[in-house]
């Protein structure tokens, strides 16, 4: 089935820069949107961004400016750059893909990664 494999997370100073990459296997259905979500402890998960399948983008507020999605539809693969990193963008975050196949619906999400901004 459906598998979504995160990667690119880690431990970064404020101001600093990572780059989150999704690779997604298996794929059976028309892709309707891929986006990334994030959690931190206490809080509910949230939208960070979000890619159509016709390219068009959307950002929580507190990322817009310094975060970019973009895909490779070729590979299968999402990603987000995230520019000047602050504490606050401490979170789990998770690739969520979800598309349509006739009368069926698919929403999948990866496993998460840990994205961690301290000095």
């Amino acid at each position: 089935q459906v598998q979504l494999v995160e990667s690119g997370g880690g431990l970064v100073q404020p101001g600093g820069f990572l780059r989150l990459s999704c690779a997604a296997s298996g794929i059976i259905f028309s892709i309707s949107a891929m986006g990334w979500y994030r959690q931190a402890p206490g809080n509910e998960r949230e939208l960070v961004a979000v890619i159509t399948s016709g390219g068009s983008t959307n950002y929580a507020d507190s990322v817009k400016d310094r975060f970019t999605i973009s895909r490779d539809n070729a590979k299968n693969t999402v990603y987000l750059q995230m520019n000047s990193l602050k504490p606050e963008d401490t979170a789990v975050y998770y690739c969520n893909v979800r598309g349509v196949r006739g009368r069926d619906t698919y929403d999948s999400w990866g496993q998460g990664t840990q994205v961690t901004v301290s000095s």
